[in-house]
């Protein structure tokens, strides 16, 4: 199964090479999509042997992944693994992930840090919790992390889903759309190097939880 690493990177200067580097390690093709970040992140990347696109604006990480979704099917892959910017992810685990989603034919894969959540902020926990525990009783699966953005997304769950939103409650409009539309969804546990990577996210705990509860009550 052809795949490629998507890294979606925002304001990421101080970390994104780093990341970078250990994507490569891995030995596939990496795709970096600098959103419209103001510190010189694509500057870091500069003479890297990946795939660089630079939004001219900030759009949301959402919005990034989308960006890296079109580039990545033009190019053929038949699977996308998405991993954040800022090193909170081991991309050691990223064979097991595409292994694993080759061999259940999932369509979205979950790295899933449920092993991680009371190491989390407070309201991040308790959204975690809360999230996987509405998604578990709405749909039935036993998902346990709804929100980790570290995962593997199938070419035909990405080519045949139209997604619409642009901030980080993208990640969960997808989850529900591979519900719906009855794509394989299935996850694996994989600790992250910080629970929650609140030292270098973006995330803004309020606004952001507002918008990913919103789009799930939206799509049920």
């Amino acid at each position: 199964m052809a795949a490629c690493i998507l890294i979606p990177a925002y304001n990421a200067a101080s970390t994104v090479e780093a990341v970078a580097r250990e994507a490569l390690s891995t030995g596939l093709p990496v795709l970096v999509v600098d959103d419209g970040s103001l510190d010189g992140t694509a500057a870091k990347l500069s003479g890297l042997p990946l795939t660089l696109i630079v939004l001219p604006e900030n759009r949301g990480k959402g919005g990034a992944l989308k960006a890296g979704f079109a580039r990545a099917l033009a190019d053929g892959f038949q699977a996308v693994v998405t991993a954040d910017a800022d090193g909170q992810h081991d991309l050691s685990a990223i064979p097991l992930l595409i292994e694993r989603a080759r061999a259940t034919a999932s369509d979205v894969l979950i790295a899933s840090r449920y092993a991680q959540f009371r190491g989390m902020a407070g309201l991040r926990r308790s959204w975690n919790n809360f999230g996987a525990w509405c998604f578990r009783k709405r749909t039935g699966l036993d998902l346990d992390d709804s929100q980790s953005g570290f995962r593997c997304y199938s070419a035909r769950f990405l080519s045949e889903v139209r997604l619409t939103t642009d901030g980080y409650q993208m990640e969960m409009e997808a989850l529900l759309k591979a519900w719906r539309g009855g794509y394989l969804i299935d996850s694996l546990p994989a600790a992250a190097r910080v629970a929650d990577g609140r030292a270098t996210s973006h995330y803004r705990a309020v606004r952001d939880t507002w918008n990913v509860c919103m789009t799930f009550l939206r799509h049920m």
